[in-house]
């Protein structure tokens, strides 16, 4: 008998000083200007991240050396509203598609300049029980400070 593991999800939620269509622009083609260049797979510094529009589009970062490394691929492009993407990344922090988990990301107008963003960011199972529980710790400690730097640019 094969033994299912669980690990459970990352929620963030928080609201921003935004329209939701500005908010999910910001996230979204907006990328480059808020995640930092600190925060790269590659083996030399981050110049470039983008999220290409569509279902199927690739997460990825442009290093100085000229390589790409993709950080994910769009599985769902529902513009203003939601946005699921992979995370092809290991719990060692190497780009890995077979370990991938998810994001979802939805964006709720609760105003006409405010919207509420929620993050979930799930399916640590792939990268396995140890793996899996290692990469959630770290990446719950690391979203309010990314969260936070979406937030003050989408409020700009």
């Amino acid at each position: 008998m094969s033994k299912t593991i669980s690990v459970a999800p990352v929620t963030k939620t928080l609201t921003v000083n935004a329209t939701q269509a500005h908010a999910f622009e910001t996230f979204t083609a907006g990328i480059d200007r808020w995640w930092p260049k600190s925060h790269g797979l590659g083996a030399t510094p981050v110049v470039k991240s983008t999220i290409e529009p569509r279902r199927g589009g690739r997460w990825f970062t442009v290093h100085a050396d000229g390589s790409e490394v993709a950080v994910g691929h769009v599985q769902l492009w529902e513009p203003p509203s939601r946005l699921v993407i992979s995370w092809e990344v290991s719990a060692q922090w190497k780009p890995d598609a077979r370990v991938a988990s998810q994001i979802e990301v939805a964006f709720t107008a609760e105003g006409p300049r405010t919207t509420r963003v929620d993050l979930v960011h799930s399916k640590f199972e792939a990268l396995g029980q140890e793996d899996g529980e290692k990469h959630r710790r770290d990446v719950d400690g690391g979203w309010p400070g990314l969260l936070d730097l979406f937030a003050k640019e989408a409020e700009r």
